[in-house]
């Protein structure tokens, strides 16, 4: 081979095997800078407590092992936790969630499925869950009815929080205990997690509904019967009457996934609406850049180390990795 050509073929072969690496490096999640932090948020987990619990303890491994390059300050669970509501998947939950324990803050919402969703009743979640095993901790702030609803405190950058609990279409006794929560901690920054939320107006009649119908803030509810309210109501009712809240939280709609929409709050200030629901194996991380005033949205599958970029349902990249304006002076 002449040198001018194997020369040629050498650079070649370079450029080519640089871009492949960029492009691997390109679907991982890169380390949260210097001045940045980050809360990651767990979507419904009932298939894994169901079925495949080895990604329930991939996702809260990952976690542990990414407090320090990911800036991780806080982690939320949007609820569903388990998929039928029984000892042995409240078991399984129990052993994933408890790497977390005494590792890093962390609240739990209760969906549809981790109650009697006609009654209410969260017997099992306050077994498995009760406040008393969160009393230890400065960070925990206290709960409604042994932790269906409970809230935390941390602080990230020079920045204060309070972030809020609620189960699935919270009674008006939560909403006005969580009324009062966020009125005592009007100088913290507010975040709401909460079970249902966004997704189809209105409940579906057909099954492509789920898919196609018009979506937004939920106009229906499935649980505490004419106790319940829907995430309008809860919006009507609570969130919308308090200035420090920014960000709400939720899960529940596997036919929709992934939704974000950016709503005008008390004081006309913006509040982020996000929805994540994935059962192949994807979490939310949230990643703070208080220097942009921004909050960058990534979803990654911690199970097999890589973004997630499209899903059979929503294949727009730009539904998964998704920037938000928030200031942070």
């Amino acid at each position: 081979m002449p040198a001018r050509i194997g020369r040629s073929w050498l650079l070649l072969t370079i450029v080519v095997l640089a871009s492949l690496l960029s492009t691997a490096g390109a679907e991982e999640l890169g380390p949260a800078p210097e001045g940045s932090f980050s809360i990651v948020v767990l979507p419904d987990t009932q298939t894994y407590s169901a079925q495949k619990p080895e990604i329930f303890h991939a996702e809260t491994q990952w976690i542990v092992d990414n407090l320090q390059r990911q800036r991780i300050r806080f982690v939320s669970h949007v609820g569903d936790v388990v998929d039928r509501n029984v000892v042995e998947q409240w078991q399984v939950a129990r052993a994933a969630m408890d790497r977390l324990h005494g590792v890093i803050p962390y609240g739990l919402s209760v969906g549809n499925h981790d109650m009697v969703c006609t009654t209410g009743d969260c017997s099992l979640f306050e077994r498995f869950f009760p406040a008393s095993r969160f009393r230890e901790f400065a960070w925990y702030g206290g709960s409604h009815k042994n932790n269906v609803g409970s809230f935390q405190l941390f602080s990230a950058e020079g920045l204060d929080f309070v972030i809020v609990h609620l189960a699935c279409n919270a009674p008006d006794d939560a909403l006005d205990w969580a009324n009062r929560v966020l009125d005592e901690h009007a100088s913290r920054r507010a975040i709401v997690t909460t079970h249902m939320y966004l997704g189809p107006l209105h409940r579906p009649k057909t099954s492509r509904g789920w898919y196609d119908d018009p979506k937004g803030r939920m106009q229906w509810k499935k649980c505490h019967g004419e106790q319940g309210n829907t995430p309008q109501e809860m919006w009507e009712k609570c969130f919308s009457k308090h200035e420090n809240l920014f960000l709400i939280c939720c899960g529940d709609q596997s036919r929709t996934q992934t939704m974000h929409r950016t709503v005008e709050g008390a004081g006309n200030r913006p509040v982020h609406e996000v929805l994540c629901d994935y059962h192949e194996g994807s979490l939310r991380v949230y990643r703070f850049l208080p220097d942009d005033d921004l909050i960058e949205a990534w979803t990654y599958r911690p199970h097999e180390g890589e973004l997630t970029r499209e899903t059979r349902i929503v294949t727009d990249p730009d539904e998964h990795q998704f920037t938000l304006p928030y200031e942070m002076p």
